[in-house]
């Protein structure tokens, strides 16, 4: 079956936060991580299905959309999961915070690594909990490596919780079978609750790279860990609002529940639907996407290293459709601002814990042309630097 990520429909002028962003202005929006591509036909036609229904109260997955769940993750992760260890989420930025208070006391340390996504160091600091970053390091050959030394020195005995991104987000890092262990026995070895934030664990771009969830790295941790899922990355339903938590220990899942009482909403009706329909019956759709992000990553990085010079990619891209842009020797106090007003609009490196000026970081989820047109600009803010 083709798919057609070439052509992708217009998202001008609709409800797109990504593109409303720029709405008055010739700029290209490749920040914030959702894709223009539309979703596979298998959801769109479940979503048809279940609003000709006509009834759309307060919902709870159908025993299929559970199933397509579990059977996903026992195919691709050789996991066995029970039905009664999800936990069902409008998000995962909202469970960032609510595990920041079920698993820590006010004053609380929640450890994780930077650069990182925003929620992992503002959610702690929500509730009151302090947010630990431990800066990754750049590996011989170039790769993005925990810095252990630095771990074991961050550890206080205020530390309870450690937030994990697996694959990394901005880095684009696939995490080694090793090094999950040494993250599961450090955890062991500080009595820390273990968060894992997989949302991306389904964008592997690099040949050969496999996703290996911590409780399967490391079985005999499974009661101090907690894993973060969602379709919404890798099927292009954020909007759908349908996330889970795995939680196998009955404890963790208890007080993850009594955090959760009174603010944290359902998921909806239609994001069941979306999400059963994406594990169950998206994977052609993902197979295709994947060989094409793959030929979208490349083509960015020859650009880069040929094309923009004082611009750089650190380290290999192994994961998600998103970029890492070293941009510090351009010397720019505001590097987005400077390339918007080039036409490109990309996310600042300084929120994800990146040295102000240093870092942006730029979403390749979008057409070959439009991926180009955005290259095509970014070339024209480094040439106007003289």
């Amino acid at each position: 079956m083709e798919f057609n990520f070439d052509t992708p429909p217009d998202r001008r002028g609709t409800d797109s936060q990504k593109w409303q962003k720029y709405a008055d202005r010739d700029v290209i929006p490749m920040w914030v991580a959702d894709m223009d591509f539309e979703v596979s036909p298998a959801i769109v036609e479940a979503l048809r299905e279940r609003i000709g229904h006509g009834v759309f109260g307060y919902a709870r997955p159908t025993r299929a959309t559970v199933d397509a769940v579990l059977g996903a993750l026992s195919t691709r992760y050789g996991w066995a999961v029970d039905p009664a260890w999800l936990v069902w989420l409008p998000g995962l930025v909202c469970g960032l915070n609510v595990a920041a208070q079920a698993y820590a006391d006010p004053g609380d340390e929640v450890l994780s690594l930077s650069p990182v996504y925003p929620p992992f160091t503002s959610a702690p600091r929500n509730g009151g909990r302090k947010a630990v970053s431990v800066p990754l390091r750049l590996g011989s050959p170039a790769r993005w490596e925990i810095d252990w030394e630095a771990l074991e020195r961050a550890v206080t005995p205020r530390t309870k919780l450690f937030i994990f991104c697996h694959p990394h987000n901005p880095v684009g890092r696939v995490w080694r079978r090793d090094e999950l262990a040494g993250v599961a026995e450090f955890c062991a070895r500080h009595n820390l609750v273990l968060l894992s934030d997989d949302i991306h664990c389904d964008l592997l771009l690099e040949p050969g790279a496999v996703h290996t969830p911590f409780a399967v790295a490391s079985p005999a941790n499974a009661h101090r860990i907690v894993t973060f899922m969602a379709p919404s990355k890798a099927y292009n339903v954020p909007g759908m609002s349908t996330a889970f938590a795995v939680i196998a220990d009955a404890d963790l899942r208890a007080r993850f529940a009594r955090a959760s009482a009174g603010i944290v909403a359902e998921a909806p009706a239609l994001g069941f639907v979306a999400c059963g329909a994406a594990y169950g019956k998206g994977e052609p759709w993902r197979a295709a996407l994947l060989a094409y992000l793959r030929a979208n990553r490349d083509h960015l990085v020859d650009v880069v290293a040929r094309e923009l010079p004082g611009v750089q990619i650190e380290a290999p891209i192994e994961a998600t459709y998103l970029a890492w842009l070293n941009v510090e020797k351009l010397g720019l106090p505001n590097p987005v601002k400077h390339f918007e007003a080039h036409g490109v609009g990309l996310s600042d490196g300084a929120p994800f814990g990146a040295a102000p000026g240093s870092h942006v970081r730029l979403n390749f989820g979008c057409s070959r042309s439009t991926l180009a047109e955005g290259l095509c600009r970014m070339r024209s803010a480094v040439r106007a630097l003289g």
